[in-house]
């Protein structure tokens, strides 16, 4: 008996090539909404592909993505032709958020998640200092930097990767802790740390040297403690032509220069 045909819900970025790529793969196997589509495919570059991910967070959707941007790393090639059979074969890779939750200089609270990175980051010309804790332990009692993430395998060639922080395979159990631009200690480039862990940061001096902190592209002003961890329970699934994997991707990307 031969599988039922794929049904489709396309969405793109706001660009010319994106929006007119949707229309045609719209005009050649019809669309669906977001709820009832077995397939979402997301037009645009990677940016536009976390949005996606973090609006079918949890829905068990499946997304596939074409690249119509200007960055691709999480793309596949965009291709008219044959998207049922592409979608068959596609591999699928489950990605967990990270959650943040944070407090702010006036005691308030709030979190969100974040597919790429949780970073913190100085709010003036002064430096940020900040304490670092994982797992209740405090690993680095100053650090003194431009910033700090934590980023997932997904989010490890993004902000991670311009700070010269590891390439992390994306099945591998692990999150990259990556400083940007430390002056104290000089040296200390990072951690990588099981993707269990609990890291806390803590802002020292806040009123003198004011942090934000960021999940993905959701920022919040003036924090005075960060606490990141993999989420248990929400999962976005994201589909890579088998001949263009995230390993391959990955390989290639540690062997440029």
């Amino acid at each position: 008996m031969p599988k039922p045909t794929p049904t489709f819900a396309f969405v793109s970025s706001d660009t010319d090539d994106a929006r007119n790529a949707a229309a045609r793969l719209t005009t050649i196997y019809g669309q669906h909404s977001v709820a009832e589509a077995d397939i979402v495919v997301a037009l645009g570059g990677d940016g536009f592909l976390l949005q996606t991910l973090r609006h079918t967070m949890g829905s068990g959707k499946r997304v596939y993505g074409m690249n119509r941007g200007t960055i691709g790393f999480l793309m596949n090639e965009f291709r008219e032709r044959d998207l049922e059979k592409r979608v068959e074969a596609a591999i699928a890779e489950t990605i967990r958020p990270l959650e943040m939750h944070v407090v702010t200089e006036t005691g308030e609270e709030a979190s969100a998640l974040a597919i790429n990175e949780v970073s913190l980051f100085r709010q003036s010309y002064q430096a940020a200092k900040l304490r670092i804790a994982v797992d209740d332990k405090v690993r680095l009692a100053e650090l003194v930097c431009d910033g700090i993430m934590v980023a997932t395998p997904a989010g490890s060639t993004a902000y991670n990767l311009s700070a010269h922080g590891p390439i992390v395979p994306l099945d591998a159990p692990l999150l990259a802790l990556t400083p940007v631009s430390p002056y104290r200690p000089r040296r200390w480039r990072g951690a990588l740390l099981p993707n269990k862990s609990v890291v806390h940061f803590e802002t020292l001096e806040p009123s003198k040297r004011p942090v934000n902190a960021a999940a993905d592209n959701e920022e919040i002003k003036s924090v005075i403690s960060v606490t990141v961890r993999e989420s248990s329970e929400k999962t976005a699934t994201l589909l890579f032509d088998p001949s263009h994997s995230w390993d391959d991707r990955i390989l290639a990307e540690q062997f440029r220069y």
